[in-house]
């Protein structure tokens, strides 16, 4: 069996990055290329399904808020660097939406909903209640985060409605800082300046307050797409980050009643984040990040279609987003920084850095060495540290040639050919996990020898430093015959040819998806299927067929047809490249035939290892000689209808004929008598349906319209169809 000529890659351009591959400690670019990427490593496990805020402090201790379903799920768990997880506050609310440590080590928690904000010392002991919603004028049902102050003094981000308070260092009763239209103020970010950033859910404003100036009003500094504003960053210049998600002016959830005081309702919804983090379902349209720089222009950084970020964080110059719900963490590589600045020129390219082992990463924590990450579904604490992966791997998802195939050179494409080792392994079945050849390191030559087979996977190994853009793996399939899978014949009907436009003269310019987003599906039919327009001609006939190769070659055919009885085939036509074929019936006597088409894959084969595939088409008749009619007799007769001095007479024609098709039945038969009207002729036996008809009708003599030479003398016509619409006609003059 020969094989196919040629080759074909198994990955071409940038690597995929869709998410079929699997990444350990790689940080896959939005352009495809593979770095070794931080280390990540599991720290705590709760055993709780939500985690929902995160803190830390000097020491390098976590502080992880969790919840749940039911009252009393509300923790706190203080985590050492070890992993040793310890409680130190357990509320009655569902969950500790906020963590903050203070300057003097205590923790701050804000717990949800119908909650409080506690003070928890730094010692461990009971925590003390330090704002308390009830006790307010607005009542707000949810309490969604927390900033301190240089001062000491807190400052609380509440929802349903939205307000920001601010408590005094030493207790006492919270001020309202600022209210809002909104239904929520989600997050809060403290500048060094003392400027309070503030995002809402409702009409994803992120707000702007001067602090330490008497009287200052909140400033809108930018209205995003969205409708909630889930989290604020800002890096060593000063420039603000947010992250959007959710359609605005539109929910899906339920709305939540909160009645005031004054008996007056007010209707608030959820937060989409929120609700999805819980149940574990995406919020539509994915997340949006943006950048406000220091003289308050806006900018949108980045779209991620499938991912709703949940957090962000700078560290070392990198803004990272911590997303749901494929609990990935994302690094906004924006090139060169300056004057610690993110530079603009290279907004909208990330990198997918970790894959978390959780639905949701949650929130994000500062420690000496990197990161912590909070997870939900399940709840968990991860690291992410400052140095790369000492063992950094991806391995490509299974690529299935089709067919079996012999595997060649590996092609790559990497910033050093000293920075990674690539590995291939191949068998015949499509899971990896048994069954398949052991890695076989590729040579910098890009050999490597691994079985011939139906699958293969290759994987990169990545030290510090070195970088891949993209791989293929070049392969020849073993040569398999192609098929033809229907034919078709029509007698009277012709296909004008066209000139064919060659299989390689066109190619598709199109734009790479965007990032982030899942991979575009599509449904196309296969254009030699569709309806085929066709003219009308009695003297042609139109074969069509379809066809296809398992290996995809580029093929060619021939028609043959025979005589129904006889054995030998004998070609029409070959070397035909289009899937339709026309031709005059008079090459073919009248008679029943069939028709082969033959495809051949010989336009990319030698003749030695050409193989071809053929089918045969039901029996068609070509019948192009009209009927033979006998002679067609025809007498006048006259009938008197009474007897006696008032009889009147009638004139009448009586005829008779006989005609003879040699290939296909009589269809029908009509006449006209004197240039009149054709009118449908019954045969004898009432039924039209053989080779042979006999006709025998009486036509009443119509009364001459216009002077004539002879009233005596007409003209009758008669005229017979075939079942292929052939005709013939005959005449008789009666006097």
């Amino acid at each position: 069996m020969g094989e196919r000529a040629g080759h074909e890659a198994v990955e071409r351009g940038t690597l995929r990055r869709d998410g079929k591959g699997n990444a350990e400690g790689v940080a896959i670019r939005s352009d495809g290329r593979l770095e070794a990427g931080p280390a990540s490593s599991l720290v705590y496990e709760s055993g709780k399904s939500y985690a929902w805020s995160l803190a830390s402090d000097a020491s390098g201790n976590g502080y992880v808020g969790l919840g749940g379903t039911a009252a009393g799920s509300a923790l706190v768990m203080k985590v050492t660097h070890e992993g040793n997880g310890t409680q130190i506050f357990a509320g009655k609310e569902l969950a500790v939406q906020a963590l903050r440590v203070a300057a003097d080590g205590s923790v701050l928690a804000a717990t949800s909903p119908d909650g409080k904000v506690y003070r928890i010392p730094a010692g461990g002991g009971a925590a003390a209640v330090v704002f308390d919603p009830a006790m307010t004028e607005e009542k707000p049902k949810y309490l969604w985060d927390l900033a301190v102050g240089k001062g000491g003094e807190v400052y609380v981000a509440a929802g349903a409605p939205a307000v920001v308070y601010r408590v005094p260092a030493g207790g006492g009763k919270a001020e309202v800082l600022f209210k809002t239209a909104d239904q929520h103020i989600r997050c809060l970010l403290l500048a060094p300046d003392g400027t309070l950033w503030a995002g809402s859910d409702g009409s994803g404003v992120v707000y702007r307050f001067a602090t330490g100036t008497v009287g200052a009003k909140p400033f809108a500094a930018y209205a995003a797409g969205r409708r909630e504003i889930t989290a604020l960053a800002m890096d060593a210049a000063g420039d603000v980050y947010a992250a959007g998600v959710g359609t605005k002016g539109h929910s899906t959830l339920p709305p939540l009643p909160v009645t005031g005081g004054a008996g007056v309702t007010i209707t608030f919804v959820q937060p989409g984040s929120s609700t999805a983090a819980g149940s574990n379902t995406l919020v539509p349209d994915g997340s949006e990040i943006y950048r406000i720089a220091v003289d308050g222009a806006p900018q949108k950084l980045l779209t991620l279609k499938d991912d709703v970020v949940y957090a962000l964080a700078v560290r070392n110059g990198s803004l990272l987003a911590a997303t749901g719900n494929r609990g990935r963490v994302y690094r906004i590589d924006a090139g060169k920084i300056s004057a610690g600045r993110l530079d603009a020129n290279d907004s909208g390219r990330f990198s997918d850095v970790a894959h978390l082992e959780a639905s949701q990463g949650m929130a994000f924590a500062a420690v000496k060495d990197g990161l912590l990450i909070a997870t939900s579904n399940s709840g968990k604490v991860f690291r992410l540290g400052d140095e790369v992966a000492s063992a950094a791997t991806y391995t490509s998802d299974v690529f299935d040639a089709q067919s079996f195939s012999q595997w060649g050179r590996a092609e790559v494409r990497a910033g050093s050919a000293t920075g990674f080792d690539l590995f291939v392994r191949s068998g015949n079945v499509e899971s990896p996990v048994m069954g398949w050849s052991e890695w076989a390191r590729v040579g910098r030559d890009g050999s490597f020898a691994v079985p011939a087979g139906r699958f293969v996977q290759w994987k990169a190994v990545l030290r510090g430093g070195g970088s891949v853009d993209a791989v293929g793996l070049n392969y020849l399939q073993r040569n398999l015959a192609p098929v033809v899978d229907e034919v078709v014949v029509l007698p009277g009907a012709r296909v004008t040819p066209v000139t064919p436009v060659a299989a390689n003269a066109t190619v598709q310019v199109a734009f790479p998806a965007a990032a982030g987003a899942a991979p575009a599906v599509s449904f196309s039919t296969d254009s030699n299927a569709a309806p085929l327009m066709a003219q009308k001609d009695k003297a042609a006939v139109t074969v069509r067929w379809m066809a296809h190769d398992d290996n995809g070659d580029d093929l060619m055919f021939a028609v043959w047809y025979r005589g129904v009885g006889e054995a030998n085939w004998r070609l029409l036509k070959d070397k035909i490249s289009e899937r339709v074929y026309s031709f005059d019936s008079a090459l073919l006597p009248d008679g029943s035939y069939e028709v082969k088409v033959v495809a051949s894959d010989a336009p990319v084969h030698t003749d030695a290892e050409a193989l071809t595939g053929e089918r045969a088409s039901e029996v068609f008749v070509v019948d192009t000689t009209p009927p033979v009619p006998g002679v067609l007799t025809a007498t006048k007769q006259t009938l008197f209808e009474q007897s006696g001095p008032n009889k009147t007479a009638s004139t009448f024609i009586h005829a008779t004929l006989e005609a003879r098709d040699a290939t296909s039945p009589i269809a029908h038969a009509e006449y006209s008598i004197d240039a009149g009207p054709w009118q449908y002729l019954e045969p004898v036996g009432k039924v039209s349906d053989s080779l042979a008809e006999r006709y025998d009708f009486t036509v009443a003599v119509p009364a001459a319209s216009a002077p004539v030479s002879d009233a005596k003398e007409h003209v009758l016509a008669v005229r017979v169809y075939d079942r292929y619409e052939n005709v013939v006609a005959v005449k008789a003059v009666v006097r």
